[in-house]
């Protein structure tokens, strides 16, 4: 099976990058991770990357110390991303909004994984959100990435039950728990076009997004 070519962007830990290393590397998933960016020089998806041998770019500051600005670092992505010319972009904790030019400029689909059930609690502190509301349903969800913030075709969702009294801090836990599940099992689709992505439109005969219950241990 041919393999999947994928670019990923991080800003933080990359948990969910390192569940994609470890799937690709056991050969459980027939992808090729192309090249990693970070916008964040310290973020430990960096060191992930590179212990894993993969090609990885740090685009935080510019040479006069400043922090990169969104136009510069989305010049400087685009650039990488038609050298690596992968199938898909992963926005993998990637914590920036990039613009409507750069997601149309891009020459492939992009995919995004939010810490909610989207449509509801788009944008930050999710977790909070939901406990606050009081919602007995919680989870994450990969979706496509258009230029309105987390508005994208949602392709899979996991979810879970919201625990009685449980805090924030747990809940993410639980939460990134089936984002590790859920992100091969997207990846897979995608890989053997059970899913297929084109550039803006989703091309399935099935309806979306497929929703699973998924064991948060």
């Amino acid at each position: 099976m041919k393999k999947l070519k994928i670019a990923v962007l991080v800003s933080g830990s990359g948990s969910n990058l390192q569940v994609m290393i470890d799937a690709m590397q056991a050969g459980r998933l027939p992808i090729e991770i192309v090249g990693v960016v970070s916008n964040v020089a310290d973020a430990y998806a960096v060191t992930r990357a590179n212990n894993a041998g993969i090609r990885t770019v740090v685009l935080s500051h510019v040479p006069n110390g400043k922090k990169m600005g969104i136009k510069t670092f989305e010049k400087h992505t685009l650039e990488l991303l038609n050298e690596w010319m992968p199938d898909l972009v992963v926005l993998a904790g990637f914590m920036r909004v990039l613009s409507a030019e750069f997601i149309a400029a891009v020459p492939c689909a992009m995919i995004n994984l939010h810490p909610s059930l989207l449509p509801n609690y788009k944008g930050l502190d999710t977790h909070e959100r939901v406990l606050k509301s009081g919602d007995k349903l919680h989870g994450c969800s990969v979706h496509v990435v258009t230029a309105e913030l987390d508005a994208g075709q949602v392709l899979t969702q996991a979810v879970l039950a919201v625990k009685q009294n449980e805090s924030s801090e747990l809940l993410r836990l639980r939460v990134q728990k089936l984002e590790h599940q859920l992100v091969p099992f997207t990846l897979e689709l995608i890989a053997k076009d059970v899913l297929s992505l084109d550039k803006d439109v989703i091309s399935d005969n099935l309806a979306l997004p497929y929703r699973l219950w998924l064991s948060d241990y």
